[in-house]
């Protein structure tokens, strides 16, 4: 594929490991781990692709609401990964970031993350970022309250509140916004994922359940994307 099409930032939710268990009489914990494979395939085709970035949607501020149960599994299989991916990505140079509200998650997950970010924070070869309890209109709102709090303390004039200063204060603002968006299960909808960084983002939606996902899928999702003209709100020429 010519390098002039290959998307900068690939975000994904991941979508559909209830499902995808429920259709063969298992329990959803057997979905979420069969989940983690495709992970580990994404990662290497956006590699091999020149993908620089690579977000997951990995767990959102409505997943809590789901049963104890389910979301202390999701947390030991996110450990688990973290543990067994780790020598894996200092091999292949990938940094690993977190985006969300990371301190809510259980001591131990953000320890074994913690030590991960720190080994991998020098590698350049793609980021990986993990959305974990993350919410778009969270960001947004803690946004909204530190900006305001500079204005209230005479740090910033209310003219300079702009889109770019925006931008500069979002959770993501190491990265570059995503140039296409991946969801996985059938569904089309953001589901409060990345809401102002994905104002210009190509969307792309598979009925295909996230465990099936491959790199053929992910290959596909790539072709499309390059055969779309981005305009930005200009006129066609």
């Amino acid at each position: 594929m010519n390098e002039n099409y290959i998307p900068r930032h690939v975000a994904i939710i991941m979508d559909g490991n209830g499902r995808w268990a429920a259709r063969r009489g298992l329990s959803r914990d057997e979905g979420h781990k069969a989940g983690a494979e495709p992970i580990r395939i994404v990662l290497k085709a956006a590699q091999k692709a020149g993908v620089e970035f690579l977000t997951l949607y990995a767990f959102s501020t409505e997943n809590w609401g789901r049963p104890e149960d389910e979301v202390q599994t999701l947390f030991e299989l996110l450990f688990q990964y973290i543990q067994s991916e780790a020598s894996e990505l200092m091999a292949s140079g990938v940094r690993l970031k977190t985006i969300g509200a990371v301190e809510a998650l259980p001591i131990f997950t953000q320890k074994a993350l913690d030590e991960v970010l720190r080994l991998t924070q020098e590698n350049r070869s793609l980021t990986l970022t993990l959305a974990l309890s993350y919410g778009s209109r969270a960001e947004l709102t803690w946004v909204a309250r530190e900006l305001a709090a500079e204005v209230a303390a005479g740090h910033r004039a209310l003219e300079t509140i702009t889109p770019e200063t925006i931008s500069e204060k979002l959770w993501t603002r190491e990265l570059s916004d995503p140039d296409l968006l991946i969801r996985t299960g059938g569904d089309m909808r953001l589901s409060n994922f990345l809401l102002w960084q994905c104002a210009y983002t190509e969307f792309y939606f598979t009925p295909t359940l996230w465990p099936d996902f491959d790199a053929k899928d992910f290959r596909a999702a790539l072709t499309a994307f390059a055969g779309r003209e981005r305009r930005y709100g200009l006129s066609q020429k």
